[in-house]
């Protein structure tokens, strides 16, 4: 379009319409804007109790409704979880959110959008199906908090970085942080407790159960720390037993090598308490069978003593659990109902045995002992439950069991008029317990007596009934049942990962414990109940600390010594106290931990496989591989490639890179280096798209409505168009000029020609 000519020894510029792209090389352009990328730090030093919250500055209540706003604002249709992964819904709603709430630099939004999840699961619990919009808006909560967390992740290396992340999940906040003090008095007027109690990220995360947050690698980088005891921290208890508030552990980061060698502490680091528990089960059930082997009403033996005394220190373990954390949060643990139904099997047999000893009867010795019989169904699986709690068919036999327990009490409930009719019928021929017998058989596919019995009820009334419960019972019940748990099954098989990091987590959260009671191994929790709970109204807080210190250092003396020698040679081989500033590079390389014995022996010939990657590489070869060659110019590949900014006027990578790679590296122009960029959560096709959501989303957002986006949206769309017509227009216009100067051409040849032959005829 236009013709080039030579003026002045210059080459004129050819007159067209363009439509320009900002980048003349779009697929060298970043995908997304480089994101917000901040330094935490947080203070690492001794809490104690009259020390207030660290985190008491943060926004709290006004982070939570603000939220709120923002999640209502948004989502208002149903959408399932995977419509809200959809790359348009990630890149136009998730992200701009993630921005929004991430810039603000502070750790208490994670709680606060768990607060809001279980909020929305709370409003939306009294309908029947999941399918609605606060469902949606739980979900896109969980989500945002997930991605949040994984930032905090990725800006934070090292093991401040390991801080940081448990401050954001263990740290203790409460709803009402920093409202106006009128809210304050009003919701804490009648409840002065409730102003110190505090709840952590990771237990409210628990509490809704949040199980794709919580089986997020972030998340479950702080709870395998916990879990180890590399992080410390004293948690917040609902209910103290035997309370020892003096010092307070922070949340920091635990080494052996500078703790004390006899560290109370650790009696109460989940993975410590997790293995004390099991050898305690197991010590206990030895007891059980023991005494029941040898078991007689008439007399009191040496075993029934020992497990009496041992179970009763057991069951106290167990409520001082419930009280700590809650029962909602005791009752997420794999094997809580087994806990929960021994322990009521004890207390019954306890009360019966010792009011046959009062009395003098053998049998109601007879009948404790038959109640304590009954426990041996539970004890005996609770032990696979332990050892093999990650097991597929363990997590989904307990929802398997709930939904048949609730099944088995609706049905019985509805057939419970069947029984009614049957009674009736009979007039007093059979008694209740005889026909609820033949109606169990024919239920289960027992036995077929109460249908040859049915015509003795009535000669076509009997029949019918039972023929129609059989019908009902044995077919339609038990092809619901099947399905049922057939489903639950599947659901479970579906998000093994999940449901296995989410029980994990439960029990971390569970083995972090602050009541003082479970320093004491049973039997000794029950002397420390009598003797501690007295003496905590005579002595002051001090020195009821150093005698609780005192006694749990002398009754767990070997033991504490066993914990202090494993940890030395497992648990974080170089000094993590020390400051990064002045960790040496020998202690700042990860260290191997020493392979099993048969790692070690065995003959294979893939070990180097993973020895590539135990030795970090040298400097030239970092720089070798970061030089940038054709397929690092790709706009996805320049997403996780270290770049530099070039100065004003400096030529682009792609226009001087044949000459960059002849001039040696120290000529290269060198300017302010930017952060390295790391995973993006989305890919945006298109220019400036994430600035444009991103201020639509803002506080100060001048475009409120989606009717006004869609407006400006065609505007926008229609002055496209404009320039388009009018490039086209210019080109027909000039086709046109082109075709008629050819016709007229044309036209003068033909006149010319008939004049020639007008003259020869002539």
């Amino acid at each position: 379009m236009g013709d080039r000519s030579q003026r002045g020894g210059g080459q004129r510029r050819p007159r067209a319409i363009r439509i320009e792209d900002p980048d003349p090389r779009p697929e060298r352009r970043p995908l997304l804007l480089q994101r917000a990328a901040f330094a935490h730090e947080v203070d690492n030093e001794p809490v104690y109790s009259c020390v207030p919250n660290p985190h008491s500055h943060l926004p709290v209540y006004t982070n939570i409704h603000r939220i709120r706003r923002d999640i209502i604002s948004v989502v208002e249709d149903y959408l399932s979880l995977d419509q809200l992964r959809d790359l348009r819904i990630n890149v136009s709603v998730v992200r701009p959110l993630v921005d929004k709430f991430y810039e603000q630099d502070d750790i208490s939004i994670v709680y606060c959008l768990l607060v809001n999840r279980a909020q929305f699961l709370h409003e939306q619990a009294h309908l029947n199906n999941r399918q609605n919009v606060n469902f949606t808006r739980a979900t896109l909560c969980e989500i945002i908090a997930t991605r949040i967390l994984r930032r905090f992740n990725e800006d934070n290396e090292g093991p401040d970085g390991l801080l940081i992340l448990a401050h954001i999940l263990i740290a203790g906040f409460e709803p009402f942080q920093n409202a106006p003090e009128e809210i304050r008095r009003q919701v804490y007027a009648d409840d002065t407790e409730a102003r110190h109690r505090t709840l952590p990220a990771l237990e409210v995360a628990i509490i809704s159960e949040s199980k794709m947050f919580l089986s997020s690698t972030s998340c479950q980088k702080v709870v395998d720390a916990i879990y180890e005891g590399r992080v410390i921290y004293t948690p917040s208890s609902y209910f103290d037993i035997i309370p020892d508030r003096y010092k307070q552990k922070p949340i920091s980061l635990y080494d052996p090598r500078q703790a004390s060698l006899l560290n109370q502490y650790r009696l109460i680091v989940p993975r410590t308490r997790n293995i004390l528990e099991i050898m305690q089960f197991i010590t206990l059930l030895g007891l059980y069978i023991l005494f029941m082997a040898e078991r007689d009403p008439s007399y009191f033996s040496y075993y029934e003593m020992c497990f009496t005394v041992y179970a009763f220190g057991w069951v106290l373990d167990q409520f001082a659990t419930i009280l700590e954390h809650g029962w909602h949060v005791y009752t997420q643990n794999l094997w809580s109902f087994l806990d929960v139904t021994f322990a009521l099997i004890y207390w019954i047999y306890l009360i019966i045995r010792i009011y046959g000893w009062q009395v003098g009867s053998v049998e109601a010795g007879q009948q404790a002992l038959d109640v304590l019989a009954m426990g041996a169904p539970v004890l005996i699986p609770r032990l696979a439950f332990n050892l093999l709690s990650d097991n597929l068919l363990f997590l989904s036999l307990r929802s398997m069991m709930a939904d048949f327990a609730l099944l088995t009490v609706l049905a019985t409930w509805c057939f419970l008029g069947f029984l009614l009719s049957l009674i009736w019928l009979g007039n007093g021929v059979f008694p209740a317990i005889t026909i609820s017998k033949w109606m169990i058989y024919i239920w289960f596919g027992l036995d077929g007596s109460g249908i040859q019995h049915s015509t003795d009820f009535h000669q076509i009334l009997g029949p019918s009934l039972m023929v129609t419960f059989a019908f009902l019972g044995n077919t339609l019940f038990l092809t619901i049942l099947v399905s049922m748990l057939s489903n639950t099954f599947s659901t479970i098989v579906q998000n093994a990962t999940a449901e296995i990091q989410f029980r994990h987590a439960v029990l971390t959260l569970e083995g972090v414990k602050s009541d003082a009671i479970f320093a004491y191994q049973p039997p000794f929790n029950i002397l420390a109940l009598l003797i501690l709970v007295p003496l905590k109204f005579f002595v002051s807080p001090r020195w009821f600390h150093k005698i609780h210190v005192m006694s749990v250092r002398l009754i767990n003396l070997p033991l504490l010594l066993i914990i202090a020698l494993a940890e030395r040679r497992s648990l974080w081989l170089n000094s993590l106290g020390v400051a990064p500033s002045t960790v040496t590079a020998s202690a700042a390389k990860p260290t191997k931990s020493r392979p099993w014995f048969w790692e070690k022996w065995r003959i294979t010939a893939h070990s180097d496989l993973g020895a590539v990657f135990d030795i970090p590489p040298p400097d030239e070869v970092l720089n070798e591989i970061a030089a940038d060659d054709d397929f690092t110019t790709h706009m996805i590949r320049r997403q996780f490639t270290r770049h530099h900014t070039l100065p004003d006027g400096a030529q682009q990578p792609h226009q001087n890179q044949q000459q960059q790679q002849q001039q040696p590296q120290s000529n290269m122009p060198k300017g302010p280096q930017l952060k390295q960029p790391s995973r993006r959560d989305s890919i945006a096709p298109f220019p400036g798209l994430r600035a444009e959501l991103h201020g639509l989303l803002s506080e100060n957002d001048e475009i409120s409505s989606i009717s006004t986006r869609l407006e400006a949206l065609e505007e926008s769309v229609s002055r496209i168009e404009s320039l388009v017509v009018k490039m086209t227009g210019d080109v027909e216009e000039a086709a046109e000029e082109t075709v008629e100067e050819a016709a007229g051409r044309t036209g003068t040849l033909r006149d010319l020609d008939h004049t020639g032959d007008d003259t020869a005829d002539e």
